[in-house]
């Protein structure tokens, strides 16, 4: 950890009124495994966790939560929290392409890299966002430094290590298929592959012309060798803190998050399942997921005093009939809403719910 580099940046977005730019600082520390690569925004915040996020295979943190992190009403959280955006080793902008023979570290490995980061910030504790491989990696860090996670957001994860089957359909498609057409796959539905929109255009750019292409296969074939996380619920091997579950309708992932939350204590977990979505809800569904995480933070006791908004103080009333009704029935609830909803009604994660919003 003794070497470090250190890059002041203005981030280039958007500013809404009143609104300063956010200074961005970029450090790169050593760990046991290699050097990482991670951006702090804000300061910390007394008696706060850091929000730490981590990005799936085939972007960066910024292809990943740039959307999600700019949305207007997600102003209010990131004023309220310093945040921390890790990139895996190898797909930071800028980042050289590993020789030849390089032994990229496994799925575990990336998540023992957190504690270095931790420990040079000095920051105590986490709330982390991941998506796909970024959400095994903050779970799989989670199990093993339970008293450093207060909470978790995990967007499209799959706990389980990939069987006979699942092998052999991987080495199918590998012999018709690109890589990037094979992560591609992996991030968006057939659907949203097949209606080739601006946004699949975009990333589907992003990642064929990817100059760290190489590095990219990489964590790619990590994410495939990944270790089965043996959650079980009521077990010795679960996440102890509050955890929210995120997936698309119809994303390529929904079977394998419907499962995790099948693994997961109940009185600690929210499930969202999100309509119009697609496999990537961060980038498409900015403000539902905004929506949620706020409600999500103040059941941890963050941000009490949040303002809703419109949209969330217009179903009030309904929601909160809905919920009384359902509470006497079952622990287990199930919200059913419009697409024009994203809401999750405040309170401690008591239950685990499902929302198609």
């Amino acid at each position: 950890m003794a070497e470090l580099q250190e890059v002041q940046i203005t981030e280039e977005k958007p500013l809404l009124p009143g609104q300063t730019p956010e200074v961005a600082k970029t450090h790169s520390v050593e760990t046991p495994y290699g050097s990482v690569t991670f951006t702090v925004y804000g300061t910390p915040k007394p008696k706060r966790p850091a929000i730490l996020t981590y990005h799936d295979v085939g972007l960066n943190y910024k292809s990943c939560f740039q959307p999600l992190f700019q949305f207007g009403d997600m102003q209010e959280i990131i004023q309220n929290f310093v945040r921390v955006h890790v990139d895996a080793p190898g797909m930071e902008e800028g980042a050289p392409v590993f020789p030849l023979g390089y032994q990229y570290p496994s799925l575990d490995q990336l998540a023992d890299m957190i504690p270095c980061i931790l420990q040079y910030l000095n920051f105590s504790t986490i709330i982390g966002v991941g998506v796909g491989a970024g959400a095994y990696i903050l779970s799989r860090y989670a199990l093993t430094h339970p008293d450093m996670v207060e909470g978790l957001v995990l967007i499209n994860i799959d706990p389980n290590a990939k069987g006979w089957m699942d092998w052999a359909a991987h080495k199918l498609t590998g012999l018709t298929s690109s890589i990037p057409e094979m992560i591609l796959g992996h991030l968006f539905s057939q659907e949203e592959l097949s209606g080739n929109s601006e946004l699949i255009q975009k990333y589907r750019n992003i990642i064929t012309h990817a100059p760290n292409l190489e590095n990219i296969e990489l964590y790619w074939n990590s994410y495939n060798n990944r270790r089965d996380l043996n959650l079980e619920r009521g077990g010795a091997v679960t996440l102890k803190c509050p955890v929210m579950l995120v997936v698309g309708d119809q994303a390529p992932h929904e079977d394998a998050v419907v499962e995790c939350n099948s693994k997961l204590d109940p009185t600690q977990t929210s499930f969202l399942k999100m309509a119009d979505s697609g496999g990537q809800p961060q980038l498409t569904q900015p403000g539902k997921l905004t929506e949620a995480f706020k409600y999500f933070l103040q059941g941890m006791g963050y941000m009490a005093s949040s303002c809703m908004t419109r949209l969330s103080r217009s179903r009030t009333a309904s929601l909160t009939s809905a919920a009384s009704i359902d509470g006497n029935r079952s622990r287990s609830r199930t919200l059913s809403q419009s697409s024009e909803s994203g809401t999750l009604p405040s309170g401690p994660p008591g239950h685990t719910m499902e929302v198609s919003c």
